[in-house]
């Protein structure tokens, strides 16, 4: 290997996380490189190439680098995470080394991390549920294989929990064996780390996914690795193993601010709020790497979760999140201060890939129309609550009023489930409990079978 290493002491300066060498012509973009001192090695990869100007971001930070007393070689070699069955139950860094320094004791290959969005004419159609155990969820925001569906949430509110939540109960029906998840944990703090490690060991999570966790002091530079990394690996395990794989990846938000943080140091012209111009193109390199392909049986589907800054929907991360994707999945802090767990605001959340993974043989017969009328009655409900608060009861007609209780018997019934698991049966009884307080003059949208269903709960209570 040192036959082909090239070194140079051509060190021009150093800026945040980035060390720029001015004698690297012979560099290639994304080269591994290790940078010698007197008080140890480190490692980094060639981000920049300009002439012989070499911009060289460093994995473990610069702080304490002294220009003077480096060598950098330049290996050859890229960024390549190690891929087996083993990795079943391990818990990674950024870049797919096990968090511990334990060696995996066999794999099957290495591969870049880099990889590249599934070719279109490749893909394969969606068309089969996703059931995560949350009713507003698989009932009106339904994921389908191969989807990616994010999260929206404001600060404060639980997208931590609802992601441990999905991570252990998510699943294929009919195919639970060949479903895996891989977690993306992205500039998290020690806290929240351990509050994940502890939930997945209590629900045995932890030994049947892949977990990768960047922690908030580790390097932005690792930050950028680590959902590559991430999607590496459930690439292997759906189109090498078969699996059908949910990545999970929190916070979307940090990866773009350690984006940022890079693009600065490179100088590049800034963006909308100081991010890089490429964001966009770089955030669907990592989503459109879901989906899946004809031929093959696995598949990866993504839930990323990106944090809103001041609950802002039109933030360039969220909002680029949301051209990307096939839809969102909203946090209300509302329906938080009124104590609904998990608070998902199902009137601003939506799955445009839905009606591909929903309906008889899928989830149940009548699946949409229910949607629909859901919806609409909830929809109806906000509305007189608002004009509540300026007529008072007294002003609402008996119609309203029905309303009114239906909306208070939505939120309670079905969308308050706390953190149990619900199947897409129980999910549709606590839609039809619901329901039950609305007249069936208002149910112009449920098939006939449900309808009976509905008057047999009105007369039971």
């Amino acid at each position: 290997m040192d036959l082909y290493r090239e070194g140079t002491r051509s060190i021009s300066g150093v800026t945040g996380p980035l060390l720029f060498v001015s004698n690297g012509r012979k560099a290639a973009l994304g080269e591994l490189v290790t940078i010698e001192t007197s008080k140890g090695k480190r490692t980094g990869q060639v981000l920049q190439i300009d002439g012989d100007l070499c911009a060289i971001q460093v994995f473990e930070g610069t702080l304490g680098l002294n220009p003077g007393d480096c060598t950098v070689w330049f290996e050859k070699d890229v960024v390549k995470v190690r891929l087996g069955q083993v990795l079943m139950g391990q818990t990674l860094d950024g870049r797919g080394i096990p968090r511990g320094g334990k060696a995996l004791p066999c794999f099957e290959k290495e591969v870049p991390i880099t990889g590249s969005p599934l070719n279109p004419a490749m893909r394969a159609g969606p068309s089969d549920f996703v059931e995560t155990g949350i009713a507003s969820i698989d009932l009106l925001n339904t994921i389908v294989r191969g989807q990616k569906l994010p999260v929206f949430s404001g600060s404060g509110l639980p997208a931590n929990e609802i992601a441990a939540q999905v991570v252990r109960q998510a699943h294929v029906p009919g195919n639970p064996e060949q479903f895996l998840v891989v977690f993306a944990a992205i500039g998290i703090t020690e806290r929240e780390a351990r509050f994940f490690r502890d939930s997945f060991e209590e629900s045995g999570a932890l030994f049947n996914g892949v977990f990768v966790v960047n922690l908030a002091g580790d390097s932005a530079v690792e930050r950028l690795l680590a959902p590559r990394t991430a999607l590496t690996i459930a690439e292997y395990f759906a189109f090498d193993r078969g699996y059908d794989v949910l990545v999970v990846m929190t916070d979307m938000l940090h990866y773009c601010e350690a984006l940022r943080e890079v693009s600065a140091a490179r100088e590049e012209a800034p963006g909308r709020r100081g991010f890089p111009g490429y964001l966009y193109s770089d955030l669907a390199s990592l989503y459109e790497r879901a989906g899946c392909v004809k031929g093959l049986k696995g598949s990866i589907t993504q839930i990323p979760i990106v944090s809103m800054p001041g609950d802002d929907m039109t933030h360039p991360v969220v909002d680029l999140s949301g051209y990307i994707t096939e839809g969102q999945i909203v946090l209300d802090r509302g329906l938080q201060a009124r104590g609904v767990y998990p608070p998902i605001n199902v009137l601003s959340s939506l799955s445009r890939l839905m009606n591909k993974g929903i309906g008889e043989g899928r989830t149940f017969a009548g699946h949409r129309q229910v949607a629909d009328q859901l919806f609409a009655s909830y929809a109806r409900s906000r509305e007189v609550s608002r004009l509540r608060l300026i007529v008072g009861d007294e002003g609402l007609t008996e119609t309203e009023l029905h309303y009114l209780r239906f909306g208070s018997a939505f939120e309670r019934l079905f969308l308050d489930q706390g953190d149990s698991a619900l199947s897409i049966g129980e999910s549709l009884a606590a839609a039809v409990r619901a329901l039950s307080t609305l007249p069936d003059e208002e149910l112009f949208r449920i098939p006939a079978d449900l309808m009976e269903e509905i008057r047999r709960v009105r007369l039971d209570r």
